[in-house]
């Protein structure tokens, strides 16, 4: 059984490669599970003995009502602040009740058992937990790490096409900020839920996720922006789309090549690099376009409050080459509305 160890300020967690079946058998006797509803239905059978709250599927759900939801939930059935909260499903579900573990009683034990490619290779692991507000995405929020993560790769197989696609967005950033290796992977192979070489690439981002996060847990040495390549267009992406129209992992495709383009345009990046990124973004099926990208006034506005940011400029992590990725601060307006409007 393989096991990452991820050490944090107030101690370590670790990131275990297991079966479903053990990993709900190891959870402890005083345990709450959050899960949503399309989860619920796949896994009613193993789920049986436990006590589960089950959400609305979906972005919508990452909000002060589904906090609240969740809190008041937690109080009903009686949980202390030893009881440990399960979060059981997509990157939804992990921010969502893992906010919910942070705030009740200021904090009790999570435990992350992803089901999504996206929530196995970025969301469970590294520690964010948050919800969206109507300004903005993951505006509030915490550094919050799980006591355990459980990665099972059996859960990969219930998983609808455009959500592993969606999922695999996150991949491939992985290869276009840090590892060219890995993007030399994915071009030879046509990676599905059922490919056998899926569990070691899954273990791969992982690793490198955590070999950033460790170097800067808290965002403050500008290390840790570079996981945020495509995010800044991405989250505004779905934000102008009402969060659930267009999935996470397929907005952040679309970030990550008006974010390539805007590389280009102020000089970081190499003539050509959006070229490659829609390239390979296209050989998975993800989407490099969307109509939202003509409103572009709605979309530089929303990049004022995202939260890298600072002093009324916008900051972005771009690409200073084909695999590697730095954090540019005070990006021009003008070029971004340039690269939007290119998009």
């Amino acid at each position: 059984m393989k096991t990452i160890q991820i050490d944090h300020k107030n101690g370590k967690y670790s990131v275990q490669f297991q079966e479903l079946d053990q990993a709900l058998a190891d959870l402890p006797s005083d345990l709450r599970i959050v899960t949503d509803e399309n989860v619920a239905q796949l896994y009613e059978a193993k789920l049986g003995n436990f006590q589960v709250l089950s959400i609305s599927p979906g972005e919508q759900s990452k909000s002060m009502d589904g906090l609240g939801k969740i809190l008041s939930w937690l109080a009903q059935s009686r949980a202390t602040r030893k009881t440990t909260l399960c979060a059981f499903g997509g990157g939804v579900v992990g921010d969502l009740a893992g906010f919910a573990a942070a705030v009740y009683m200021r904090g009790i034990p999570l435990i992350q058992i992803p089901t999504s490619l996206l929530s196995q290779v970025d969301s469970s692991v590294g520690g964010k937990v948050g919800i969206d507000l109507p300004e903005g995405k993951n505006l509030a929020g915490a550094f919050y790490p799980p006591v355990h993560v459980s990665i099972c790769s059996d859960s990969l197989a219930t998983l609808p096409a455009r959500q592993f696609i969606n999922g695999m967005a996150e991949v491939w950033k992985y290869g276009f900020i840090m590892d060219t290796g890995l993007l030399d992977i994915l071009s030879q192979e046509k990676l599905s839920s059922a490919h056998p070489v899926l569990s070691s690439i899954v273990e791969r981002c992982i690793r490198l996720k955590a070999e950033v996060v460790q170097a800067d847990e808290f965002e403050t040495l500008g290390l840790r922006a570079i996981l945020n390549f495509g995010h800044t267009v991405g989250h505004t992406i779905e934000f102008a789309t009402g969060y659930g129209p267009v999935l996470h992992g397929e907005a952040i495709s679309i970030g990550m090549v008006v974010e390539s383009r805007i590389g280009e345009r102020i000089g970081l990046s190499p003539n050509g690099t959006a070229d490659q990124v829609i390239h390979c973004l296209l050989s998975q099926g993800l989407p490099v376009t969307h109509e939202c990208l003509r409103d572009v006034d709605k979309l530089v506005q929303a990049m004022y409050a995202d939260k890298k940011s600072e002093k009324g400029e916008i900051a972005m992590s771009l690409l200073s080459d084909i695999g590697s990725c730095r954090l540019m601060k005070g990006v021009e307006e003008s070029v971004i509305r340039s690269a939007l409007q290119a998009s």
